[in-house]
């Protein structure tokens, strides 16, 4: 019997056809308890293989250690992916100019290559002016009195015997939340598998020049910082680091068994695109002076047993009165262009908020834009049913394109009637 060779590296299509590939028992499990694949099953035809089919999840991630690098890539262009990526960290300076919203992907075409070499080059313009020094807090024993003394804890340790002392001092300081994080990004990404070798040089030199900045534990929340004018400069580099530390190691936990690291980072297609979506639509609609609410919280039932929450519910300038409402679906259309369930869930919306119409965006499709009027439901001022509307826009076209036709849907959304209720 040959035993098959297990593979370095496993390349995927995001929602490709499934990959029969060499693994061990241990690694394809692996996989599978790690839900980053829509499906790892066994192959029932090729002993030793695993059928691995990719969804939403685009990047790199390796699930058990030595085991091997799985690499899904995106169907977006990854330039593109990353400006989606950009906007929904900074929306309202990329809103103001679609140019703002890129981030600096350098030439690379796959995710983690060109994630490395943004980060790296946000850290670089960030630290360009010195790295920032703040004041900290610090509780420690010390010979001598420096600051304030901690009473009780000096009780407590020393049963008020000197010293040492107990003592808090505030010091000026590089140790500050800021380069914390962006210190744990660079080195976080130095262990991400496929990262080129001079975006790996330009990391640790980053690292080097943020070495007084104290490492952050694994799987501890990250430390919180307030957006000021002293650290403008380091923003946009700390929302992108944000974004890496939040997305580059999930843990899962199937039943009965510990939980599972996975080393790596992903990103999640569905999400992206519903947080770009119904956070451009909000920027668009301020300034129509309307207010727009995300993942507004709903029941389908008068006893509040179902609950709904549609991706944007745009109100009146009050917040009081819902006039649109929105839901952000990355799919393709099918052949006929038809999505019956998420027509059926547009129409339910519309019902509950008690609007005339109901909107879907989709991230590809045949048509920029169809509508449906829904039988049976009672005609309104204009002397027709309920419309559900079903936009798309083409991520592969050049942002200031997309970002046209999500400045159309706004408008729409900004026109309907405000008491159109049921």
């Amino acid at each position: 019997m040959t035993v098959p060779v297990p593979v370095p590296e496993v390349v995927l299509r995001e929602y490709g056809p499934a990959v029969s590939v060499p693994l061990d028992a241990e690694a394809g499990r692996a996989l599978a308890a790690s839900g980053i694949l829509e499906s790892a099953t066994p192959d029932p035809g090729r002993e030793g293989h695993w059928l691995l089919r990719a969804g939403s999840r685009v990047g790199a991630v390796r699930s058990t250690p030595g085991g091997p690098v799985v690499r899904i890539t995106p169907k977006t262009p990854v330039s593109r992916l990353f400006f989606l990526l950009g906007f929904s960290l900074d929306p309202a300076r990329a809103w103001r100019d679609s140019r703002e919203g890129t981030v600096d992907t350098g030439a690379y075409d796959d995710v983690v290559p060109a994630l490395a070499h943004a980060v790296e080059r946000q850290i670089d313009a960030a630290l360009r002016r010195g790295v920032l020094q703040g004041y900290r807090e610090v509780e420690e024993s010390a010979l001598v009195v420096r600051g304030r003394m901690r009473e009780a804890e000096q009780i407590r340790r020393h049963f008020g015997r000197t010293p040492p002392v107990e003592i808090a001092y505030d010091a000026y300081t590089a140790d500050t939340a800021e380069n914390r994080i962006l210190r744990a990004a660079a080195e976080r990404l130095l262990r991400l598998p496929g990262v080129p070798g001079p975006v790996r040089r330009r990391l640790v030199h980053q690292r080097v020049r943020l070495a007084d900045a104290l490492p952050l534990v694994r799987g501890q929340e990250l430390p919180r910082w307030q957006p000021s004018r002293l650290n403008s400069r380091y923003q946009p580099a700390l929302r992108l680091a944000e974004a890496v530390l939040r997305g580059s190691s999930p843990e899962h936990r199937p039943a009965g068994s510990e939980p599972l690291a996975v080393d790596g980072f992903l990103l999640d297609m569905n999400k992206l695109f519903e947080d770009f979506v119904t956070v451009a639509l909000r920027e668009a609609l301020r300034e129509d002076g309307l207010t727009a609410r995300l993942q507004d919280p709903h029941h389908l039932d008068t006893a509040g047993l179902v609950r709904m929450r549609p991706d944007l519910v745009v109100r009146t300038g009050d917040g009081r009165t819902p006039i649109a409402v929105v839901d952000a679906k990355y799919k393709v259309e099918k052949a006929d262009g038809l999505l019956n369930a998420d027509l059926y869930q547009a129409l339910a919306y519309a019902t509950v908020l008690g609007l005339r119409e109901a909107h879907l965006v989709y991230a590809a499709g045949r048509r920029p834009e169809r509508f449906h009027e829904v039988r049976g439901t009672a005609a309104g001022p204009e002397g027709r049913g309920v419309r559900l509307y079903q936009h798309s826009l083409d991520l592969s076209r050049e942002p200031d394109r997309f970002m046209s036709a999500l400045r159309d849907i706004a408008g729409r959304l900004a026109d309907a009637t405000p008491h159109s209720r049921l």
